[in-house]
């Protein structure tokens, strides 16, 4: 027994050792990847692994330790292969195997990342997640109040209750542990348009009190937006993204970010009454009220305040990227220290002094500076509503039965239509949101990746965003609220390691709401665009790079992608831009994958290999009037035409055929794994019309599946069994020997003997 036990020390592993490691090695994942699996090593310390976590609750008492399987292995002589496999339960009261055995509870932590990494929270990750989730609270205060008053023209709290909420909801059910969601920029400007347009769609439709419908409509417009990102979780379409390209992304968020400059700049210098009174459709429209007013009618104490603001925090920022190595310094939240010493009262005794002479010395509010006033919260039994409510879409029905009116459209069917349209929103722009809800969750998906070296599921986080939309608009007034990249990496500098950063800032935002508002009454709303116009300026850093990318590799389509989304949505409106250069990005999706890609092989002289022709200078066409095809999706006739006369797509249709016409056709399909009906059926076509013009046909590399469905097609019995070979050298073998024998024959026919 010892000697057999020296023995198996120093005999090496062999496959059923290693295999029966399976069980042990899952244990080790918790808490460090295996080689592959695409995770950082190591883990965060008491951070299960995102897609494996569930193997550790799984294990149970039947993981075993290495020594054991060692001590195993010494009997593996009389062990059969049988034997290792695990036992099939047999009996009712026989537990299932450890490796069939699915859990519900492994399910449930899969699906509510929450309940895997909570009991597992390690106390010493705290101090990071608290200071994380505090320093980007006291950014976020200013931004969502920023984003509701300035870009929605809702009420401040709209903005603080779309970041608190759905963050909570977030941190419970989604996979990222550094994302931050809040309302965004872009989002909160196309939920305004929208408000305002559905408010403004009839000049004789008053509504009783205007700023409570104007809450119910962003309200009705999160639901449906969070319902949407949901479904699109829910039924796996995450992969939609590959439509948006990253010129259209850059594209449009160039021309939001200026369509944005150009609405804050008229708060910025005063002219919002007179904005009231001129009202201004379109950006081109706002950017000839803004040049022609600026230097006659513009509020002199509002812009002084406003580009000193912006002064101070663009002054604060760039201190911040200097100093990035001093901590103090890297955590100072530029935007709340702005917003404290532009306040008349301070949370803060260090900013007392300051604050009073900013604003009861020289008396902001009454010298024509716009303040933010008293803002009211509802609370008791109307802090949750139903989001779909009576009046709303009572609002909605009318303005649609005004609308259908003015369009002299009297057909019931028609009518009930654009009822149904409007009482949904009637905008195309309530698409437009769910759409860009998607760009943003792509965007993040990789940032966060790459940033933080983790893997997350594009469908999961479409679900959570989606759930914390849902649950955030059952408090009337909120904005669709998605992840930021800039604050998401912003959490992670500052020692945010998981979701409970998240929670933390939330939490704080839900207090800021209760309790804080009232310290915020005097503060002026040019300081709010200000703050906006800071995030502009994040979103045209990355431009210039961009533009100087796809113009060094010569990337026209993109560059003209780019520049048409960003001319469309600066001279009609977003809605226009984002949708024209979606359906251009359809056609273009759509006309690069019904391009099959083919190529045209040749043999490695001295050799029985062929490559590519227009990708190796050495390889050759064996013999003439016989076309070697590598095909890697499905084709068609006239592709092969092309092919068959040209060599390649970089001739173009005018020029002259300097191929001859092709004797013999041989098929490559090693890359074709999966061949559906109807390339089938395009195939069959195909190989009928070859065979009408007499040329010879032979499929190599074909796999049993599309070997499957080539017999059930008929293409098999078109062909014969002798047109399907094992390579290409085996075709070529039959092509060169039905060559000798047509010679043969030929001569014998000729021949004076005949």
């Amino acid at each position: 027994m010892a000697q057999g036990s020296d023995a198996s020390t120093l005999r090496p592993y062999n496959t059923r050792t290693l295999s029966r490691y399976g069980s042990a090695t899952s244990s080790i994942r918790g808490t460090y990847s295996l080689p592959g699996s695409g995770a950082m090593t190591p883990r965060t310390p008491g951070i299960p692994a995102d897609e494996d976590g569930e193997h550790t609750a799984l294990l149970g008492e039947h993981s075993r330790g290495l020594s054991e399987i060692e001590e195993g292995e010494t009997q593996s002589q009389k062990v059969t292969d049988e034997e290792v496999q695990p036992p099939i339960p047999k009996g009712p009261g026989e537990r299932p195997p450890l490796w069939r055995r699915k859990s519900a509870w492994a399910k449930v932590r899969y699906y509510i990342p929450s309940t895997a990494w909570i009991p597992q929270y390690s106390l010493s990750l705290f101090a990071g997640d608290f200071l994380a989730g505090i320093t980007v609270a006291s950014m976020l205060i200013p931004q969502s109040v920023s984003y509701a008053s300035s870009l929605a023209k809702l009420s401040p709290v709209t903005g603080l209750f779309s970041a608190a909420i759905p963050g909570i909801v977030y941190a419970l059910l989604g996979t990222s542990r550094q994302l931050n969601v809040a309302p965004e920029a872009a989002l909160s400007l196309l939920v305004g348009q929208a408000v305002d347009e559905i408010m403004h769609s009839d000049p004789h439709t008053h509504p009783v009190d205007p700023n409570a419908i104007s809450l119910a409509i962003s309200t009705i417009i999160t639901f449906q937006v969070g319902l949407i990102s949901f479904l699109l979780g829910l039924f796996r379409l995450g992969f939609l993204d590959v439509v948006l390209s990253r010129a259209l992304l850059r594209g449009f968020v160039t021309a939001v970010a200026v369509v944005i400059m150009i609405e804050q700049l008229i708060p910025m210098l005063g002219l919002t009454n007179l904005e009231h009174v001129l009202q201004p459709k379109s950006t081109l429209d706002k950017l000839f009220f803004l040049v022609e007013n600026v230097f006659t009618h513009a509020h002199r104490l509002t812009a002084l305040i406003s580009f000193g603001a912006l002064a101070v925090l663009v002054g604060m920022r760039t201190l911040k990227r200097a100093g990035k190595r001093y901590w103090f310094i890297y955590r100072l939240p530029e935007v709340f220290i702005v917003v404290v010493v532009s306040t008349r009262e301070s949370l803060s005794n260090t900013f007392q002094a300051v604050c009073a002479l900013l604003s009861d010395e020289f008396d902001w509010d009454q010298d024509g500076v716009e303040i933010l006033g008293s803002v009211p919260i509802n609370t008791g039994s109307s802090f949750l509503q139903f989001p779909l409510r009576k009046a709303p879409c009572r609002f909605t029905l009318l303005s649609a039965r005004a609308h259908i009116s003015h369009l002299h459209i009297s057909t019931p069917l028609q009518t009930a239509r654009n009822r149904t349209h409007i009482c949904v929103g009637d905008q195309m722009l309530i698409r437009t949101i769910a759409l860009l809800t998607r760009v943003w969750v792509y965007r993040l998906a990789f940032g966060t990746q790459a940033a933080f070296g983790y893997s997350i599921s594009p469908n999961r986080e479409l679900v959570a965003l989606g759930a914390g939309n849902i649950v955030g608009s059952f408090v009337p007034g909120t904005l669709p609220a998605y992840g930021s990249i800039t604050r998401s990496k912003l959490n992670g500098d500052l020692g945010g390691r998981t979701q409970m950063a998240s929670l933390v800032c939330s939490t704080i935002v839900l207090l800021a709401t209760f309790f804080l508002l009232p310290w915020l009454y005097y503060l002026p709303k040019c300081v709010l665009a200000s703050i906006i116009c800071l995030i502009v300026f994040s979103l045209l850093g990355e431009l210039p790079h961009d533009a100087i990318f796809y113009w060094r590799m010569k990337a026209w389509i993109d560059l003209a992608l780019m520049t048409l989304t960003f001319v469309l949505t600066i001279i009609w409106n977003v809605e226009i831009g984002i949708a024209v250069s979606v359906v251009i990005s359809l056609l273009l999706v759509v006309r690069r994958s019904s391009r099959p890609r083919m190529t045209i092989l040749g043999r490695i002289p001295g050799t029985e290999r062929w490559k590519p022709i227009d990708e190796n200078p050495e390889a050759e066409e064996d013999a003439q009037g016989v076309l070697i095809v590598r095909i890697r999706e499905n084709l068609d006739f006239e592709r092969l035409r092309r092919l068959e006369l040209y060599g390649h797509d970089k001739h173009h249709p005018a020029d002259e055929p300097h191929r001859h016409d092709a004797n013999v056709l041989v098929f490559h399909l090693a890359d074709v794994d999966t061949i559906d009906a109807s390339a089938v059926q395009i195939f069959y076509e195909l190989v009928e019309t070859y065979k009408n013009r007499g040329v010879g046909l032979y499929i190599t590399h074909l796999k049993p599946g599309p070997l499957l469905s080539f017999e059930k097609a008929g293409i098999v019995s078109l062909l014969g069994e002798d047109a399907f070979c094992k390579d290409v050298a085996s075709a070529m073998a039959r092509v060169e020997a039905s060559m000798r024998e047509r010679q043969s024959s030929a001569a014998q026919e000729w021949s004076p003997s005949a």
